[in-house]
C-alpha cells in the first residue's frame, strides 16, 4: 500500500490500523532545535480523542503520545521524529458481522476490489482513527510556525447538520464539545445530537479554518499552488467531501467588482480571496472550510451486498460517531499547519533573503 506519506520537505508517514496494537507517525524534515516534547503534542490529541462527551463514539483511548526519536535533551536534532500512539480500546468482535459484507459509504468495497482483502475491524487503515497521527505531526508544525512566524491556527464548526452556527468569538470554541464559537447556539445542538443518537442516523458537518500571521510568499506559482496543496491536504482527511478557500462557491454570484480583494496602503479591503492570489500566500489570514459527510456507520438496515455478491441488509453495530464532524477541528487545524510549514521551508530554502522592492502591506509578515 503506498501514499502514506504527506509532505515534501515536512514529510509525514502514517502508520497503524483502528484496531492494531497501536498507530503513529514518522516525521521527516523537522528543523532542529525545536524545543519538543510530548507536552507539546498531548494538548491537541485530547481536543480530538474519542470519548470525550456523549455526542461521540465512546471508544476510550487516551491517546497518550510517545516521542521514540528525532530529539535530544528537550531540542529535535533534525532526525526522524517517530511518535507512537498505543491503541487501548479496541473491540473486534463488533465488527464480525461485516467481515464478508460492505457497509454503505465505507471502504469496505473499494479497499477489498483494489487489495483482495480487506482489515475489517474498524475500517483497519481507513479508520478516522488514523487522523491521530495527523494532530500528532501537526502540533510539531504548529509550534515551528508560531516561533517563527507566530502563525496561529484555529478552527471552529459552523454548521452541524442543517443548523448553521453564528461566529460570535473564538473564546467559546474550547468551551464547548462542538467546538461551536457561539455558546448560546449550543443546547441546541445538544439537543439535535440526543435525537440523532436516538434515531440511529448519522449527520454532516461544515468545519471552518483560519490561519493568522502567514508569511507573504508562501506557495509555487503553478503545481504548488499554496491553496492546491491545501485542497489535496483537507480532501485527504477521513470523509471530506467538499473544500473551500475563502469566498468559495460564493465566487459564482459575485461580481468582479466584488469578489477582487482591492488594496490600499492600509492593507486589503477584503479578503474573497482566501489569503492566496495566484497560488501564493498574500500575508492575509488564510481561510478555508470544509464538509464533512454523515457517519457512514449507523444503526438504521441499509441495503448491500456480501463477498459472493448476494443481497442482504446491513445494520452496523459498535461504537461510532454520530456526526464526525464534532472532533474534525483539531484535524483541519493539523492539515493546514503541515501544508503551511512545508511551504515555509521550500521558500526558506529557494527564496532566503528576497526583497522585490515593493512595500509589504501593513499587517502582513515578510
Amino acid at each position: 500500500m503506498s501514499g502514506n506519506t504527506f509532505g515534501l520537505l515536512f514529510a509525514v508517514t502514517s502508520f497503524g490500523e483502528s484496531h492494531g496494537p497501536a498507530i503513529g507517525c514518522v516525521v521527516d524534515g523537522c528543523p532542529p532545535g525545536l524545543e519538543l516534547d510530548a507536552s507539546d503534542i498531548q494538548p491537541d490529541l485530547d481536543r480530538r480523542k474519542p470519548g470525550t462527551s456523549r455526542h461521540v463514539t465512546q471508544r476510550m483511548e487516551s491517546d497518550t503520545v510517545e516521542i521514540l526519536s528525532g530529539t535530544f535533551e528537550g531540542r529535535t536534532t533534525g532526525a526522524p521524529i517517530a511518535m507512537l500512539i498505543r491503541n487501548e480500546d479496541q473491540r473486534s468482535k463488533d465488527y464480525g458481522d461485516i467481515a464478508r459484507t460492505f457497509r454503505p459509504g465505507h471502504a469496505d468495497y473499494t479497499y477489498h476490489q483494489k487489495y483482495g482483502f480487506r482489515d475489517y475491524r474498524g475500517g483497519g487503515r481507513s479508520s478516522a482513527r488514523m487522523t491521530a497521527n495527523v494532530v500528532a505531526a501537526g502540533a510539531i508544525a504548529r509550534k515551528w510556525l508560531a516561533r517563527e512566524y507566530g502563525t496561529v491556527i484555529r478552527a471552529f464548526m459552523a454548521q452541524l447538520g442543517e443548523i448553521e452556527i453564528p461566529f460570535t468569538s473564538w473564546e467559546h470554541v474550547h468551551e464547548n464539545a462542538f467546538f461551536s464559537p457561539d455558546a448560546k447556539i449550543v443546547p441546541t445542538l445538544e439537543t439535535y445530537m440526543d435525537a440523532l443518537r436516538k434515531s440511529g442516523d448519522s449527520c454532516g458537518a461544515r468545519i471552518n479554518v483560519v490561519a493568522e500571521n502567514v508569511p507573504v510568499g508562501l506557495g509555487e506559482p503553478v503545481f504548488d499552488k499554496l491553496d492546491a496543496d491545501i485542497g489535496y491536504a483537507m480532501m485527504g482527511i477521513n470523509a471530506v467531501k467538499g473544500v473551500e478557500i475563502g469566498a468559495g462557491f460564493r465566487s459564482v454570484s459575485q461580481m468582479g467588482s466584488t469578489h477582487g480583494d482591492e488594496l490600499t496602503p492600509e492593507g486589503f479591503l477584503s479578503n474573497n480571496a482566501g489569503g492566496m492570489l495566484g497560488g501564493i500566500s498574500t500575508g492575509q489570514p488564510i481561510s478555508v472550510s470544509i464538509a464533512l459527510k454523515p457517519t457512514s456507520s449507523i444503526r438504521i438496515p441499509r441495503r448491500s451486498i456480501d463477498l459472493a455478491g448476494v443481497p442482504l441488509t446491513v445494520q452496523t453495530k459498535g461504537r461510532h460517531d454520530p456526526c464526525v464532524g464534532i472532533r474534525a477541528a483539531p484535524i483541519a487545524e493539523a492539515m493546514l499547519a503541515l501544508v503551511l510549514i512545508d511551504h515555509a521551508l521550500r521558500q526558506r530554502a529557494q527564496n532566503p533573503a528576497v526583497d522585490s522592492g515593493t512595500p509589504v502591506i501593513p499587517g502582513t509578515v515578510r
